[in-house]
């Protein structure tokens, strides 16, 4: 019902506005006057509908992405993962529908975002961004706290993301946030992020008790420049661009992980009661491009406490880099779309929680048709993991994926 409903809107929408007949088309001495009046255009957000006064925007967008994957799809998350016989798989891995823009003002901005496939809405937020020092969010949307997870899964460089997502994302909570950008001369520029959350996951717009979760997040720019949250050095950056980030967050709730399907437990950890778990979280975080080249990584702690028990808290490391390179750049045969990439990850469990220590190493190709709105990844991937008694598993896997935004 929810996806007729949105379906039924968006056509209702685009009716209106072909039959108002307020498009301008031709020159500038074409364009009707009416403020009111509705210009179109298919820009880097598709299909935009704009006010002939600038006061109202509207961006609708859709994407699909297909997947193929052997011998699973799956990250390994316990030993005996390795063992299991598993098979092929073809889906439509994801299938997004965006709606974003602003209202009233160009700095009143809003966006929401309906998976259509699982008939999930993952975002929905309003942003009041009238000063670059100084701006507010409210609603629904992915947390800053780790880039992986926050680079959309339409703008990354794999064809997914690293064994510590599962981990250590804290994925999207309802909440209201602080953030902005100071930009001083030179190396001094930074960007910070304060907001506090439910901390119940996505679509739990109440807390399990009076204690929120609260999020914090400071970035230097050390060469004057930001570095979007996007996978590979698409634009081919004339300047150097680098970042260094510190965030933290904390929380407690039932909860020891997160995911696009809300609160979940770890392995050793059941889902518990009200404010059971304490789950204190740091992330290091650097990344930087340069002329096709582009560099990411984190490194990962997460302090677990379960209060009703006596045991001490579990502690549990991560960590990640990743790298790509367009190397046309550098050989003048390669062809210009093609870009080459890798990553490698280890996960690190407290042993008293966990049966194993896990490695990932990810080789992938991304041929980019249109940039991030059109192309295809082939990746390769090995997973490694050792248990207590020191017994050894290992398994491979190949995946390619064609992304499509329209």
């Amino acid at each position: 019902m929810q996806i007729l409903k949105a379906k039924s809107t968006l056509i209702f929408s685009i009716i209106c506005l072909v039959t108002s007949n307020l498009f301008g088309q031709g020159d500038d001495s074409t364009v009707v006057k009416n403020p009111n009046a509705v210009q179109a255009k298919y820009g880097s957000k598709g299909f935009e509908f704009t006010t002939n006064d600038n006061r109202f925007k509207l961006q609708i967008q859709s994407r699909l992405q297909f997947r193929f994957a052997t011998p699973s799809d799956q990250d390994p998350q316990t030993f005996d993962d390795y063992s299991e016989d598993y098979e092929s798989v073809f889906k439509i891995n994801r299938a997004r529908f965006k709606i974003g823009g602003h209202a009233f003002q160009p700095w009143l901005k809003y966006y929401w975002e309906y998976d259509v496939s699982q008939s999930n809405l993952l975002d929905f937020r309003l942003m009041i961004e009238k000063w670059e020092w100084l701006n507010f969010k409210v609603g629904q949307w992915k947390v800053e706290f780790t880039r992986e997870r926050f680079i959309s899964s339409g703008k990354q460089q794999m064809v997914d993301r690293s064994i510590l997502n599962r981990v250590f994302t804290v994925d999207r909570q309802q909440g209201i946030e602080v953030y902005g950008r100071l930009k001083g001369d030179g190396i001094a520029d930074f960007n910070y992020w304060i907001g506090t959350f439910t901390g119940t996951g996505l679509g739990n717009g109440s807390n399990d008790d009076s204690h929120l979760m609260y999020f914090a997040r400071g970035q230097w720019n050390f060469l004057g420049r930001e570095v979007k949250f996007e996978g590979s050095d698409v634009d081919i950056s004339e300047k150097p661009g680098g970042i260094i980030a510190v965030a933290t967050v904390s929380n407690r709730s039932p909860y020891t992980r997160f995911s696009s399907g809300g609160g979940g437990s770890l392995p050793g950890f059941e889902n518990g009661d009200d404010g059971q778990y304490r789950v204190n979280q740091l992330n290091i975080e650097t990344a930087f491009v340069y002329k096709g080249f582009s560099w990411q990584s984190e490194l990962h702690q997460k302090e677990i406490t379960d209060r009703l028990s006596n045991a001490s808290p579990e502690i549990l490391h991560g960590y990640y880099g990743q790298a790509g390179y367009f190397f046309n750049q550098l050989i003048g045969w390669w062809p210009k779309p093609l870009e080459l990439a890798a990553r490698h990850a280890g996960y690190f469990p407290d042993r008293g929680a966990s049966d194993r220590i896990q490695h990932e190493t990810s080789l992938a190709a991304n041929w980019f048709f249109a940039g991030h709105k059109n192309k295809l990844t082939m990746e390769i991937s090995r997973f490694d993991a050792e248990d207590l008694n020191f017994d050894y598993q290992e398994q491979w896997r190949f995946r390619i994926q064609w992304d499509i935004s329209i």
